[in-house]
C-alpha cells in the first residue's frame, strides 16, 4: 500500500496546515498556548535561558529536547562576547517570527519561495539603560527589516506577504504593541 503524500510548500505541510485551521475554528479553546522560559544567571551579563515545556492545544506539552539560549554581551559594553546581547536575540525572536509567518502564508496562498532572508538593524543609545539620561529610550530607538525574496511570485504578492507577516507575527505584535508585564521577586 502507497503512503499519502501530503503536498509540502517551503516546507509547510498545507494539508496539516489547513486541518489546523479548521480544528481552531471549531475549537477556539485550543488555540491557547503558555510558552515559558527558565533564566538563570551565570557571571556579569553571560546568562542562560533554558526552554523545554510549553502548554497549548489543550494539554502540557514539552519540546523534542531541551533549548538552551544563552546571552552576554560585546566586550565594549562590559561582557566577555559568549552570546548575542539580549537586545541582539529581540532582534533575532522577530525576524524568526517574520520569516515563519512570511512562509506559513505563503504555503497557504500555494506560493513557493526559493529563498528568504531578513535584514534586522536596531538602533540603541546605551544612556538609557545606564541611567545617564531619562530623555532616552531604554530600548531600542527603531527596528528595520529588510526582507529579501527569491521566488516567482508577483511584486504584488510578495508585498502582501510582507504585510502579512507584519500583520500576524506575534512577535512583531510584542515589540510593535505594550504587553502587559508583571514582575515578582521571591526571596531564596
Amino acid at each position: 500500500m502507497a503512503t499519502q503524500q501530503h503536498p509540502m510548500v517551503n516546507g509547510v505541510d498545507v494539508d496539516r496546515l489547513s486541518e489546523t485551521i479548521e480544528t481552531l475554528r471549531s475549537q477556539p479553546d485550543l488555540a491557547r498556548f503558555q510558552f515559558r522560559a527558565h533564566h538563570r544567571w551565570l557571571d556579569g551579563p553571560h546568562a542562560c535561558t533554558r526552554i523545554d515545556d510549553f502548554s497549548g492545544a489543550g494539554r502540557e506539552d514539552v519540546h523534542t529536547r531541551t533549548f538552551l539560549v544563552e546571552s552576554s554581551e560585546p566586550h565594549v559594553l562590559l561582557g566577555n562576547d559568549e552570546a548575542p546581547s539580549a537586545t541582539e536575540a529581540v532582534l533575532h525572536a522577530l525576524s524568526s517570527c517574520l520569516s515563519a509567518t512570511f512562509v506559513y502564508h505563503a504555503a497557504a496562498k500555494g506560493i513557493e519561495i526559493d529563498e528568504l532572508e531578513v535584514d534586522m538593524e536596531g538602533d540603541l543609545d546605551v544612556r538609557g539603560f545606564l541611567g545617564l539620561s531619562d530623555e532616552v529610550r531604554n530600548g531600542f530607538e527603531q527596528i528595520r527589516a529588510t526582507f529579501h525574496v527569491k521566488s516567482d511570485a508577483s511584486d504584488a504578492q510578495l508585498r502582501e506577504l510582507v504585510e502579512l507577516a507584519q500583520r500576524r507575527s506575534p512577535v512583531f505584535d510584542v515589540v510593535t504593541h505594550p504587553v502587559p508585564v508583571s514582575v515578582e521577586l521571591e526571596r531564596r
